[in-house]
């Protein structure tokens, strides 16, 4: 790498992690670390598509009104400005990179675009059902054929390295400037500090929380906990979007059914065979998915059943196998014979829509901390995301974190002197003997939050649950100290940390708005229509 170029190090590596890298690569030297392999993330599982406006017949006007309609009255109507309009060329651009969208059969020339929960003009991109692999194939092929990044696979960062920590001229500051982040390789278990003149968290989700989620194993909601250690400002934890279809089969681990399936006419039923969206909502069940998700926890606690049914037996067997490949595989894997048969679905924790709280430029409130994709709180998603916006707000504002840091890394970059950071240390800290301790917690909490702070909320659950999680963090904290650290124990203490935050944000809501249902407050309450800063 080069000495005299700004280095930028980018913490994940799903979309909004690998575009920014290659947008910082053209003017500074990066490094892309991931906890795991390249491709693993949210950004691989993702089925539906991409929204964009690309059809004549669609306009930005009507893709903002979708957008705020599903944010409930949250949503920044900047940020939702910004991320409709530079959509479609992020859009290309990913097409000039090698993604390969499906066409429309009876016009080549044309992209078949989908329709999706909330949304009133088909305007979703897709891959047939699986998108987001093929966004990430291509990414990763961009980002090695580029010069001056870095890759760094199998690193898991523990902690941001702030200056406050090193310096005593920052009295009165906070912990002041993040100048990069202790990382750990986990195939040689050492731990080596990773300097950095500006820090971009893209690191995903926290769907792995939740005892039932769509999220891969990484999900830990590790950029979260980071910066609220680090001082960052984190909002909205209370809105976690649950997917409402997740396949229903014991060995099915994660495995989601895309909305686009109810986009071309797959219908939900109760177990008796009930159309019952159809006298939920009048979007029946192309209803916003906090709207689908709430009516099928309601119809399983009024059943006892453990499912409900997606109807797809409208579709010939041919489309159905050509449309939704990775879904026809799969239930053919679990010997589900659709679209002959219907399929077994139940909700599932799917999208965290707050996080660390950023602006139009993705800084952060810490100095040199940008914050990308799910790991960040951009404004765009408000009390509920919109089906098939997360990737676009991944791409946008990468390419805006970018142009915005172009024109001032360098005049911001800190002190020559702070750029050499010392190295970690582990004190009296010993090898833990076994690892059950640690399965154990990481169980308890999971059932702890799907049981107590789940699709539907109480006060009197959700202050059990703050209680609880206050025991274990007097139990996670005297491991974390006592012993070397290793990637179940960091994520772990990441796991438990996001969980304390969402049971404080979904208290200090005294209202159902969104994604955030309380028994004790069923109406929203224009006094709550603002963010819940922590």
């Amino acid at each position: 790498m080069a000495t005299d170029r700004p280095k930028v190090l980018i913490i994940g590596s799903g979309i909004a992690g690998l575009s920014a890298a290659i947008h910082f690569s053209t003017f500074s030297d990066v490094i892309l670390l991931t906890k795991t392999t390249l491709d693993e993330g949210n950004t691989r599982y993702a089925q539906g598509g991409i929204a964009a406006v690309w059809a004549d017949e669609d306009s930005f006007a009507e893709h903002k009104q979708d957008t705020l309609e599903a944010g409930a009255g949250l949503c920044r109507e900047s940020a939702v400005d910004v991320c409709i309009e530079e959509g479609p060329a992020r859009v290309k651009e990913l097409i000039a990179w090698g993604v390969e969208f499906t066409r429309n059969a009876d016009h080549p020339a044309e992209y078949d675009l989908h329709i999706e929960g909330g949304h009133h003009q088909r305007r979703i991109l897709h891959a047939h059902d699986f998108t987001g692999l093929a966004i990430e194939e291509a990414l990763i092929r961009k980002v090695k054929s580029l010069p001056g990044i870095t890759l760094l696979p199998n690193r898991m960062a523990i902690d941001l390295i702030m200056e406050g920590k090193l310096s005593s001229q920052t009295s009165g500051k906070g912990l002041g400037r993040c100048l990069g982040a202790y990382a750990l390789d986990t195939e040689t278990h050492t731990i080596s500090p990773i300097a950095a003149d500006l820090t971009v968290l893209a690191s995903g989700g926290t769907g792995k929380v939740y005892l039932y989620t769509s999220n891969p194993d990484v999900a830990t909601g590790d950029g979260v906990a980071m910066a609220y250690r680090a001082g960052a400002r984190i909002a909205n934890m209370e809105f976690m979007q649950f997917h409402p279809t997740c396949l229903y089969h014991p060995s099915a681990k994660n495995f989601l059914i895309t909305e686009a399936l109810r986009g071309e006419g797959a219908v939900l039923r109760n177990l008796e065979g009930r159309d019952f969206m159809r006298d939920t909502h009048e979007m029946g069940s192309l209803a916003p998915r906090y709207v689908v998700s709430q009516a099928i926890d309601k119809e399983l606690k009024r059943s006892g059943a453990p499912h409900v049914w997606l109807d797809v037996r409208h579709m010939k067997r041919e489309d159905f196998a050509t449309n939704f490949p990775q879904i026809h595989s799969m239930c053919e894997k679990f010997g589900i014979r659709a679209p002959e048969e219907m399929i077994p679905v139940v909700p599932a924790a799917h999208y965290m829509c707050g996080g660390v709280l950023v602006d139009e430029h993705a800084r952060t409130s810490v100095e040199g901390l940008l914050a990308l994709g799910e790991t960040a709180c951009t404004g765009l998603h408000g009390a509920n995301r919109l089906a098939s916006n997360s990737l676009l707000e991944g791409i946008v504002f990468s390419k805006r974190a970018a142009d915005y840091a172009r024109d001032t890394l360098v005049s911001h970059r800190p002190p020559r002197s702070l750029r050499t950071l010392p190295a970690w240390e582990s004190g009296r800290a010993v090898d833990m003997e076994e690892q059950i301790d640690i399965a154990a917690t990481w169980r308890e909490i999971r059932t702890l939050m799907w049981n107590y702070v789940g699709i539907v909320r109480s006060d009197r659950r959700l202050l059990r649950a703050r209680e609880r999680l206050a025991l274990i963090r007097h139990e996670v904290n005297e491991d974390y100290w006592k012993f070397r650290v290793s990637r179940d124990l960091i994520e772990l203490r990441n796991l438990l940390t996001v969980s304390e935050l969402i049971v404080e944000s979904a208290l200090r809501r005294k209202e159902s708005r969104g994604l955030h249902v309380n028994v004790d407050y069923l109406e929203s309450s224009s006094a709550e229509a603002r963010d819940t800063i922590i």
